[in-house]
Protein backbone atom coordinates (compact mmCIF):
# COMPACT_ATOMS: atom_id res chain seq x y z
CA UNK A 1 0.00 0.00 0.00
CA UNK A 2 1.08 3.59 -1.14
CA UNK A 3 1.29 5.85 1.64
CA UNK A 4 -0.47 9.47 1.10
CA UNK A 5 2.16 12.32 0.62
CA UNK A 6 2.73 14.39 3.52
CA UNK A 7 0.80 17.39 3.27
CA UNK A 8 3.80 20.03 4.23
CA UNK A 9 5.12 19.26 1.02
CA UNK A 10 4.41 21.00 -2.14
CA UNK A 11 6.02 17.86 -4.69
CA UNK A 12 4.44 14.13 -4.69
CA UNK A 13 7.90 12.86 -4.90
CA UNK A 14 11.57 13.84 -3.79
CA UNK A 15 12.53 14.12 -7.98
CA UNK A 16 10.13 16.44 -8.26
CA UNK A 17 12.01 19.27 -5.85
CA UNK A 18 14.45 21.31 -7.96
CA UNK A 19 15.81 22.30 -4.79
CA UNK A 20 16.51 18.98 -3.56
CA UNK A 21 17.71 17.89 -6.60
CA UNK A 22 20.31 20.27 -7.45
CA UNK A 23 21.71 19.61 -3.43
CA UNK A 24 22.15 15.74 -4.21
CA UNK A 25 23.99 16.58 -7.67
CA UNK A 26 26.15 19.11 -5.89
CA UNK A 27 26.93 16.96 -2.79
CA UNK A 28 28.17 14.24 -5.67
CA UNK A 29 29.84 16.64 -7.71
CA UNK A 30 31.63 18.11 -4.47
CA UNK A 31 32.46 14.69 -3.22
CA UNK A 32 34.16 13.59 -6.49
CA UNK A 33 35.84 17.02 -6.56
CA UNK A 34 37.26 16.99 -3.24
CA UNK A 35 38.72 13.17 -4.13
CA UNK A 36 40.35 14.51 -7.31
CA UNK A 37 42.09 16.74 -5.33
CA UNK A 38 43.46 14.99 -2.69
CA UNK A 39 46.77 13.93 -4.17
CA UNK A 40 48.02 17.70 -4.79
CA UNK A 41 46.58 18.58 -1.03
CA UNK A 42 44.22 21.62 -1.77
CA UNK A 43 40.46 21.82 -0.68
CA UNK A 44 37.73 23.06 -3.32
CA UNK A 45 37.38 26.39 -1.97
CA UNK A 46 41.32 26.90 -2.24
CA UNK A 47 41.12 25.41 -5.59
CA UNK A 48 37.94 27.93 -6.77
CA UNK A 49 40.31 30.73 -5.12
CA UNK A 50 43.33 29.56 -6.88
CA UNK A 51 41.67 29.21 -10.33
CA UNK A 52 39.90 32.31 -10.09
CA UNK A 53 42.49 34.19 -9.03
CA UNK A 54 44.55 32.65 -12.67
CA UNK A 55 41.09 33.72 -14.41
CA UNK A 56 41.46 37.38 -13.28
CA UNK A 57 45.08 38.26 -13.36
CA UNK A 58 45.11 37.39 -17.35
CA UNK A 59 41.67 40.52 -17.09
CA UNK A 60 43.43 43.02 -14.67
CA UNK A 61 46.53 44.13 -13.28
CA UNK A 62 45.71 43.66 -9.90
CA UNK A 63 43.03 41.59 -8.30
CA UNK A 64 41.95 42.36 -4.34
CA UNK A 65 40.32 39.84 -2.46
CA UNK A 66 37.08 41.38 -2.85
CA UNK A 67 37.64 40.67 -6.41
CA UNK A 68 37.98 37.04 -5.82
CA UNK A 69 35.14 36.74 -3.77
CA UNK A 70 32.55 38.27 -5.87
CA UNK A 71 33.59 36.32 -8.59
CA UNK A 72 33.77 32.70 -6.78
CA UNK A 73 30.80 34.22 -5.16
CA UNK A 74 33.00 33.02 -1.26
CA UNK A 75 31.72 35.05 1.09
CA UNK A 76 34.48 37.92 2.31
CA UNK A 77 35.39 35.97 5.54
CA UNK A 78 35.79 32.77 4.08
CA UNK A 79 37.74 34.09 0.88
CA UNK A 80 40.43 35.82 3.83
CA UNK A 81 40.89 32.62 5.94
CA UNK A 82 41.37 30.73 2.30
CA UNK A 83 43.71 33.31 1.42
CA UNK A 84 46.05 33.25 4.72
CA UNK A 85 45.76 29.32 4.28
CA UNK A 86 46.99 29.58 0.90
CA UNK A 87 49.59 32.28 2.14
CA UNK A 88 50.97 29.79 4.45
CA UNK A 89 51.45 27.37 1.57
CA UNK A 90 53.25 29.81 -0.23
CA UNK A 91 50.60 29.62 -3.10
CA UNK A 92 49.68 33.31 -2.91
CA UNK A 93 50.86 36.26 -1.92
CA UNK A 94 49.12 39.45 -0.13
CA UNK A 95 50.21 43.02 -0.09
CA UNK A 96 48.28 46.29 0.34
CA UNK A 97 46.67 47.74 -2.56
CA UNK A 98 48.80 49.99 -4.39
CA UNK A 99 46.11 53.21 -4.24
CA UNK A 100 43.65 51.62 -2.11
CA UNK A 101 45.14 50.61 1.94
CA UNK A 102 41.86 49.19 2.93
CA UNK A 103 42.47 46.69 0.28
CA UNK A 104 45.10 43.48 -0.71
CA UNK A 105 46.31 42.82 -3.44
CA UNK A 106 46.23 39.17 -3.99
CA UNK A 107 49.34 37.14 -6.38
CA UNK A 108 50.18 33.68 -7.20
CA UNK A 109 53.34 32.58 -6.45
CA UNK A 110 55.25 30.50 -8.99
CA UNK A 111 54.12 27.62 -6.67
CA UNK A 112 50.83 28.65 -6.66
CA UNK A 113 51.15 28.99 -10.14
CA UNK A 114 52.29 25.24 -10.76
CA UNK A 115 49.79 23.74 -8.28
CA UNK A 116 46.58 26.04 -9.76
CA UNK A 117 47.33 24.36 -13.50
CA UNK A 118 47.71 21.04 -12.82
CA UNK A 119 44.54 21.47 -10.55
CA UNK A 120 42.75 23.17 -13.74
CA UNK A 121 43.73 19.58 -15.31
CA UNK A 122 42.18 17.33 -13.04
CA UNK A 123 39.44 19.40 -12.29
CA UNK A 124 38.38 19.68 -16.15
CA UNK A 125 39.36 16.12 -16.06
CA UNK A 126 36.61 15.20 -13.56
CA UNK A 127 33.90 17.67 -14.68
CA UNK A 128 34.22 16.38 -18.48
CA UNK A 129 33.64 13.19 -16.97
CA UNK A 130 30.79 13.91 -14.15
CA UNK A 131 29.17 16.20 -16.69
CA UNK A 132 29.39 13.71 -19.79
CA UNK A 133 25.36 12.80 -19.96
CA UNK A 134 24.95 15.61 -20.80
CA UNK A 135 26.58 15.71 -23.76
CA UNK A 136 25.01 18.34 -26.84
CA UNK A 137 22.80 19.85 -23.66
CA UNK A 138 26.03 20.59 -21.53
CA UNK A 139 25.98 24.54 -23.48
CA UNK A 140 22.13 24.83 -22.75
CA UNK A 141 22.51 22.95 -18.88
CA UNK A 142 25.26 25.84 -18.42
CA UNK A 143 22.65 28.81 -19.91
CA UNK A 144 19.99 27.80 -17.22
CA UNK A 145 22.78 27.70 -14.22
CA UNK A 146 23.69 31.02 -15.58
CA UNK A 147 19.79 32.44 -15.42
CA UNK A 148 19.64 30.91 -12.26
CA UNK A 149 22.64 33.20 -10.96
CA UNK A 150 21.80 36.38 -13.13
CA UNK A 151 17.57 36.02 -11.67
CA UNK A 152 19.03 35.88 -8.30
CA UNK A 153 20.77 38.64 -8.12
CA UNK A 154 24.51 38.13 -9.47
Amino acid sequence: MMKKPDKAFSVKAAEDSSGFLLWQVTTLWQRGIKKALEDINITHPQFVLLASLLWLSKQKDSVTQIDLSQHSKIDPMTTSTVIRTLQQKKMVQRQEHHTDTRAKTITLTETGIKVTRQAIKIIEKFDGAFFSSLASKTANFNSELLLLLTDNGE
